[in-house]
C-alpha cells in the first residue's frame, strides 16, 4: 500500500496573489492634472491574452483615452496597449476599443451623470485585483488653466510644509 503524499503549498509573501489587494499596473497622472475628478468607479475590462501579457510587463499608454457609451454598453477608447512580441501573429491591435464591464443599474446612473455638459469619463489607473484586471474610471470635468495653476500652487505649499516639518523635527 502506497503511503499518502504530503502536499506542501508554497506560501508567497507577495501581495500579487492576494485577491483583495490591488497591484497597480499604470496610473494616468495627466488626467488628475487636466481634470477635476468628481467620482470614480472600479470596472472590469474585456481583454485578449496577449493584452494581459503586455499589461503584466507594464506596456500601456493612456494618452488621450476616454470612455463612451455606445448601444447601451460602455467602451474604452484610445488606450494603447503595446503588442506582446512573443505572440507575433496572434497579437492584438494596439488601440482597439475595449468593452468595460459594469452592472446595468450602475451603467444607467453613470449615463445620466455623463449627459451633463462638460462631463467625461477618463481612465485613472489600471490594476490587478487578484488575477483580474480592473480599471478605475473617473467622472471628470475639465480644469481651466487658472485651476491648474491653483492646484500646482497648493501642491508646492504642501510640499514646503512637509519639508519644514521634517527639518524642524530632525
Amino acid at each position: 500500500m502506497a503511503s499518502p503524499r504530503t502536499v506542501h503549498s508554497r506560501s508567497s509573501s507577495s501581495d500579487a496573489r492576494k485577491p483583495d489587494v490591488p497591484r497597480d499596473i499604470a496610473a494616468n497622472r495627466k488626467a488628475r492634472h487636466d481634470y477635476e475628478v468628481l467620482d470614480s468607479w472600479e470596472v472590469g475590462i474585456v481583454l485578449v491574452g496577449s493584452e494581459v501579457k503586455s499589461l503584466r510587463a507594464g506596456r500601456v499608454n493612456f494618452g488621450a483615452s476616454y470612455a463612451e457609451f455606445e448601444g447601451g454598453e460602455l467602451w474604452l477608447v484610445a488606450l494603447q496597449i503595446t503588442e506582446y512580441a512573443p505572440s507575433s501573429q496572434f497579437g492584438h491591435a494596439q488601440q482597439r476599443r475595449r468593452k468595460l464591464l459594469m452592472h446595468a443599474a450602475e451603467l444607467s446612473r453613470l449615463r445620466d451623470k455623463v449627459r451633463d455638459p462638460g462631463m467625461t469619463l477618463v481612465p485613472l489607473r489600471l490594476y490587478f485585483m487578484g488575477s483580474t484586471i480592473k480599471v478605475e474610471l473617473g467622472l471628470c470635468r475639465g480644469k481651466k488653466d487658472y485651476d491648474k495653476r491653483d492646484s500646482m500652487k497648493e501642491r508646492d505649499v504642501k510640499r514646503e510644509l512637509e519639508r519644514a516639518k521634517r527639518n524642524w523635527n530632525g
